[in-house]
């Protein structure tokens, strides 16, 4: 009997471990964990700071056949900053080398076209291996296809940090589909 001792608690052990790291594995973090710099003056930018907030978080481009939903973010956000609403641009070269300008550029650009007001982060990168900490989470969270495939690609996030959804490109900003997301957030 004494022999099988030691398989038993290895079995045990085995099982145990396995355990754990399932577990760990369901536990994710918030969108409240991961921060981005700005993009005018390069200050750190944590997402915590907007914790009690619904946020959309958007890849942008200054040369995208999308880049007129400039237009409809900033609405969006005007329309419902002062309801716990914030929309987060975060400029991304990575598809079509589309925004290739530095980042002063791309505040000029913005401010003259757009007149965004809604707080934008410092150039990242998106997609891939070397995506933004926070893209690679999302992508974790919601799924493989769920990643961005191009400019203009929206991640919603719920007032307790959690990413709740996303929208492709060619959902426009101004979709019901968007704007009801939004409201039942901004209502829970």
């Amino acid at each position: 009997m004494l022999k099988y001792v030691p398989l038993v608690v290895f079995l045990g052990m085995s099982i145990m471990s396995l355990f754990q790291a399932a577990h760990a594995n369901t536990q994710t973090s918030s969108a409240y964990d991961y921060s981005f710099k700005t993009l005018r003056g390069g200050e750190s930018m944590p997402l915590a700071q907007f914790k009690g907030k619904v946020i959309l978080i958007v890849n942008t481009a200054s040369n995208c056949g999308f880049t007129k939903q400039y237009s409809g973010l900033e609405n969006l956000y005007t329309t419902y900053k002062d309801r716990g609403f914030v929309v987060i641009g975060v400029p991304s070269n990575d598809f079509g080398k589309q925004e290739p300008g530095t980042e002063t550029e791309i505040a000029e650009f913005c401010q003259l076209n757009y007149v965004v007001s809604f707080p934008m982060t410092a150039k990242e990168v998106v997609s891939g291996e070397n995506a933004h900490p926070f893209y690679i989470w999302a992508k974790k969270e919601l799924g493989f296809g769920t990643a961005p495939k191009w400019n203009f690609h929206k991640y919603l996030i719920n007032k307790e940090g959690k990413i709740v959804d996303y929208f492709n490109s060619t959902t426009s900003p101004d979709a019901k589909r968007i704007e009801k997301a939004i409201e039942t957030l901004l209502n829970e």
